[in-house]
Order: C-alpha cells, then sequence, then structure tokens
C-alpha cells in the first residue's frame, strides 16, 4: 500500500507543519503559520490558503475578514518533510494584520529592530 502525500509530511507532536507563504511572482516571504491536516487537504483542495491558528484553536481562512486571501498557486515540502513552503497570489497586496505587504518588517540594525516597510492600508480600515 502506497503512502498517501498528506501522510509523508512530518507532523509536531500536536499535529502541525509549520508552512511558509511566498509570493510567486517577486519572491517576497509574506508570512509563516502553521497547518494541521484538515487545513493542508482544504489548501489544496480549495487552492487558498487556510492554516490553523494556534490562539483559536481553530482553522483559519487566510481573509476571511480581511479580504485579503491567499491563491495557492504551488506547494513546496522540504528535504526533511517538515515544513511547507507555498506560493501564493496575495489578493489586496496585504499580507499582515497590520496593514504591510510582508510580516516580515522589523530588521535587525545595530543591535535595533527597525521598521523597514510602510503600511499600505490602515488596519482599523481593515479590520473593523
Amino acid at each position: 500500500m502506497s503512502v498517501s502525500w498528506v501522510d509523508r509530511i512530518k507532523w509536531t507532536a500536536d499535529g502541525l507543519v509549520p508552512v511558509i507563504a511566498q509570493e510567486e511572482t517577486t519572491g517576497v516571504i509574506l508570512m509563516f503559520a502553521w497547518m494541521n491536516k484538515e487545513a493542508v487537504k482544504l489548501t489544496v483542495e480549495t487552492k487558498v490558503a487556510i492554516y490553523w491558528s494556534r490562539s483559536k484553536q481553530k482553522l483559519w481562512r487566510k481573509g476571511e475578514e480581511s479580504g485579503h486571501t491567499q491563491k495557492v498557486k504551488a506547494i513546496y515540502l522540504d528535504c526533511d518533510d517538515d515544513v511547507l513552503l507555498i506560493q501564493v497570489e496575495q489578493i489586496g497586496g496585504i499580507a499582515c494584520h497590520t496593514g504591510r505587504k510582508s510580516c516580515f518588517f522589523n530588521k535587525l540594525e545595530r543591535d535595533q529592530w527597525v521598521v523597514n516597510a510602510p503600511i499600505i492600508k490602515d488596519p482599523s480600515e481593515i479590520y473593523q
């Protein structure tokens, strides 16, 4: 009997896999999140990024409140079978709840974290 593609993934003890979301056209790393088996399967089926919220203990459909969904273009499994990279089309150009394109906007410079990306849209206008 062959192993299902989802069973090849090495899940954490709590049944999760780390996921990096990358903008397909630019290569920009947009965010990091977690998926459980259900989230991975739904993401593959719908071609829309669905994550697992550890804080809320439920599925989190990216953009369900903001409208900034992620259309999945490709999914990759790393060489150790324990991290997913999903290449996406970021709808609206905003992936971060702070209103920025990417969640990675704090850059370490001379022992200080410096914000190096502008807010595209005020979060109070996104989340009401």
